[in-house]
Order: C-alpha cells, then structure tokens, then sequence
C-alpha cells in the first residue's frame, strides 16, 4: 500500500487529535473589560443648607434609563445659599471645599465628562438664586469648576415631590427587577406612593391610574421604557411647625388661666416659653372664640407631660375639626385615588421611630415614643432637643392617617435602601439625576464568544468519531495489504 493512499486518513487523525486536544486542554478566563462607570453631580441648594451629591452608573442603560449603583455626599459647611444675599461674593467660597473633594472622589480623566447640576426648590425664589449679583457669583463658581456644569434649575413643588417618589420607586425595585438570568422582569409589586411631611405641609405623591386624564399640576416622567404620570396632593397646615403651633394655640386657649400650660405631646420636664403671635399667625392660625384671643405679646409657658393617650386624642380632634385639607374627607379629584395605595413615609420623626422602637405595630410604636422622656431622646439622636419634641406630635398625625384607611408602609424598607445606595439624604436629587439619565447614549455591551455545552459535546463525539473511523480504515487497508501479501506468497509456493 503507498503512502497516497494511506494520507487521507492520517490528516484526518491529526485534526481530530488536534480538535479534542483543543476541546479538553485546560484554559484561562480572558478578564474582560467591565462596564464604563460615569459620574453626575446634583448641588442641592436649600434654605438652610447645600449638598453635593456624587452619583455612578454604568453606561449599560435599562430600557433607556440609567441604573445608578452608588452615592456619596458633602454637606456644605456654613448657612444656605439664601444666606449671602447680603455678601454673594462669599457664595462661591463655600462651594469650593466639596468641589474639591469632588475632584479627588472623580478620576480626573472623567472631570470634563461630568455633569454639575445645580436644583433648589420654590422657596429659594427669594431673594437667592433669582438675585443678579448672588446668582452670578454662584454661577461662575460652578462653571469655572472642571466639571460639565449644565445650569441651575429652580424646581417646583409638584416636581420635587414626584422626583422624591421616583427616588423611593427606584431603590425598592419597583420600577424593574433583575431575574436569575440577568434580564429584565416586570416587579412584582406595584408601585408605592408617598407620603412626605414638610414644615408648613404635608403632600401626597402617587402615580395617577392608566386611562386617566393627567392632571395639569401633575409632571409627566418617562423611566424605565414607560411613562408615568405623577400627581401630588398638599396638604397645607399640616407639616411639623403647622402641627405644633395649632396644637400649642388649642393648648393655650384651653389652659389659659392655668400659669403653666401642659402639652402632653411634650416629653416630660421639656418646657419653652412662647408669644402667643408665635403659636397663632398667618393663614393656618384658627381660634373659636375671637372675643378671648391673647395679647399677641403675652407670654405662655409650656410644659411637656408625655401622656401618650391624650396626645392621640388631641391630635385626633385638632385633625377632625380641620377644614384646611381633604385628608380625613377623602374629597381627592377622580385621577388620584390615595386608598389603593400603598404610602411610604419620609419623615424624620417616622425614621426616628424606625431606628429607635424596634416595634412593627405603628400604634404601639408612636405611643412609645410618646411616652419617652427627654433623657432617653436625647441619647438616641444628636438631633437638638427642640426638633425631638415634635416628634411625637407628627407620628401621631401618620398613625391617624394609617386609621382612616390609608396604608401607610411602616418598615425599614426605605431606609435601608437609601442606606445600600451610599446616603439616605439623598431624596429628590436621585429622582432628578435618574430622569436626567435617559438623555445618556446606551453604551455598548461587551462579548466573549463561547460554547454551548451541548455543542461542546456534539463537537467531541464528531472528533472521536472521526479518529475510530480513520484508525479502522487504516487497519482495514493495512490487513487487506498482508492479506494480498500472503496470497500471493502462498501461489509462488505452491507452483515449486
């Protein structure tokens, strides 16, 4: 037998050989480059004070918006900017610590690639941003800083309300969940609405249902491959200082020729001496009787008596006898039905109770916290004693509001949340980078060619096939050459 013949099956052992050689040989992982992280900026810039917020997210987008993974922040040392009308050429100093800290948290090869955005809400109209020299002092700060400054924008209530709901849908997961797989599901549960509890208000947020006209207040968002249209109800008179000061003016008048007025919403021993026109002016101010008002000047002394049961009481009444708000009359418009939802709560006495009363009933939480002396609040928060107080008095008023029907969501899911994000403060500053990011090109995604199992296995039996049916031809024509071979030796015998 020539070798001609025995060359087609001897290639094609040698690429079998090859094949399962590379199939079975050990390898190593190839890394691969993991997704660009991209930085935004959000200055939040309130009366009292201003934050910078760092914020990361992968270029890779979820249905068009960005999944923001982290948060950091630097409160702003010194007063708000509403502080320096009187010296605006100061406003730009007090920027300059956390921009630098900015610069160092950034690699400096992304500091140009960075958006800065400046937000503030309603009440910083005056005399702050719209001040000329103020609002030119500020500004040139932030465009001479490294980073993409793209403007200041002055928020209105309804937008950050509903930036605040975007916030608390988005870190619960209610906007999309992740599966085992890696791809994107419809949650679970829907999506939550939310209760907030300002100082002069508190507000309602809550998305309005599909087939519903979208009310002209409302703000139009579009997240996630879907749009929402979010509504926010307010309710003036019933934030923390309003609570207080109708229920310190009810006290007073009630326990006006007493010298010392009790407040049994008041920790006990907490006592604070107060003007009548404190407690009782401007549009939430209401009396009964007119004819015995106070002097405006006259001076009451108030002090706390933790009686839980008559706090309950007192604020059950004050609350029924409103004619401020709809929140006990349940006189909402069509588009927004508060009792389908599910409300989760952001406000600093509710966090207060979360942190502190390890108790899942409300009820029995609030009345704990009710009951709590000053000794023990102070040793759970470096909060001033003053804002402590008020505690019990907003707590109340949400425990009532979870009696007349609405479910209110009283657990450390929120909390927590904001607290893997990186800060919990971050509140409307998320909602609003969040919306921002769906003007961001979706990054494209990176692969590594690999293998099916099943076609691994496929390519294996093929290869092994292959060399059986080589080495058997070979075998083949090598007896059938000896075979020849001894035939014909056989013959030559046989003819001698």
């Amino acid at each position: 037998m020539s070798w001609r013949e025995l060359l087609p099956p001897w290639l094609v052992i040698v690429a079998g050989l090859t094949g399962i050689v590379l199939l079975c040989v050990s390898t190593q992982d190839v890394p691969i480059t993991p997704p660009r992280i991209k930085y935004g900026i959000v200055l939040d810039a309130g009366p009292s004070h201003t934050i910078l917020f760092i914020y990361q997210w992968t270029t890779t987008n979820a249905n068009k918006t960005g999944l923001i993974r982290e948060c950091s922040s630097c409160p702003e040392q010194g007063p708000g900017i509403s502080s320096y009308s009187d010296s605006p050429q100061k406003v730009g100093k007090t920027l300059e610590s956390c921009l630098t800290w900015a610069q160092k948290e950034i690699p400096a090869e992304q500091h140009s690639q960075t958006p800065l955005y400046l937000g503030a809400t309603t009440n910083m109209r005056q005399p702050n941003l719209t001040h000329p020299t103020l609002s030119d002092d500020l500004l040139a700060a932030l465009r001479s800083s490294p980073f993409d400054f793209q403007g200041a924008r002055i928020l209105s209530n309804p937008e950050k309300e509903a930036f605040n709901w975007v916030a608390v849908n988005y870190v619960l997961e209610n906007f999309f969940k992740y599966d085992w797989r890696g791809q994107l599901v419809p949650p679970e549960k829907g999506l939550a609405g939310v209760l907030s509890v300002g100082g002069t208000s508190a507000q309602l947020t809550s998305k309005v249902e599909e087939g519903t006209q979208a009310p002209k207040e409302g703000v139009r968002l579009q997240l996630y491959g879907q749009t929402h249209n979010v509504y926010t109800h307010h309710c003036h008179c019933h934030g923390t200082d309003q609570l207080r000061n109708r229920l310190l003016s009810m006290l007073i008048q009630e326990q006006r020729s007493a010298k010392t007025v009790s407040n049994p919403c008041w920790p006990l021993t907490y006592s604070r001496e107060l003007q009548w026109h404190s407690v009782h002016a401007g549009p939430c101010a209401v009396s009964d009787d007119t004819s015995d008002i106070p002097n405006p000047d006259e001076v009451f002394n108030i002090t706390g008596s933790s009686n839980p049961t008559a706090c309950m009481r007192l604020v059950q009444s004050l609350l029924n006898s409103s004619s401020s708000c709809s929140f006990f009359k349940h006189s909402f418009s069509n588009i927004f039905k508060p009792l389908w939802t599910r409300f989760l709560v952001i406000s600093e006495a509710i966090d207060f109770v979360r942190k502190t009363i390890p108790s899942p009933d409300l009820g029995q939480a609030v009345y704990r916290l009710c009951g709590m002396s000053v000794k023990e609040l102070v040793k759970e928060s470096q909060t001033s004693l003053d804002t402590l107080a008020d505690y019990c008095v907003v707590s109340t008023f949400i425990f009532h509001l979870s009696t007349k029907g609405y479910t209110v969501d009283f657990d450390r899911s929120v909390w927590t949340a904001f607290q893997k994000m990186g800060d919990r403060s971050s509140g409307w500053t998320l909602g609003y980078l969040l919306n921002l990011t769906t003007t961001i090109p979706q990054g494209s995604p990176s692969f590594l060619k690999g293998i099916e199992p099943g076609v691994w296995s496929l390519l294996l039996i093929l290869f092994v096939v292959l060399l059986t049916g080589s080495f058997m031809r070979i075998s083949y024509r090598v007896m059938v050459k000896e075979n020849s071979f001894s035939n014909r030796n056989s013959s030559v015998f046989d003819d001698n």
